[in-house]
């Protein structure tokens, strides 16, 4: 789960700031986070990761590929 980009309530306005990214699977382990937002989704294992990396790391926790990595 995550946002397609952020808007501040500041800027009134779509930004560059990073947006919350959550993953669940068979495979993921619940870290005890107890809220969907920025903060919180940057204290989990994926921390933070650029959006190219999401399709990759989604596909891979679907069983989709046979490798994860070079």
């Amino acid at each position: 789960m995550a946002g397609d980009h952020a808007t501040p309530a500041i800027m009134a306005a779509h930004s560059w700031h990073p947006v919350p990214f959550m993953l669940h699977s068979k495979l993921t382990r619940g870290e005890g986070v107890p809220r969907f937002n920025e903060r919180t989704c940057a204290q989990g294992s994926v921390g933070s990761i650029l959006a190219t990396q999401v399709m990759l790391l989604a596909m891979s926790h679907a069983g989709k590929l046979q490798k994860y990595g070079p």
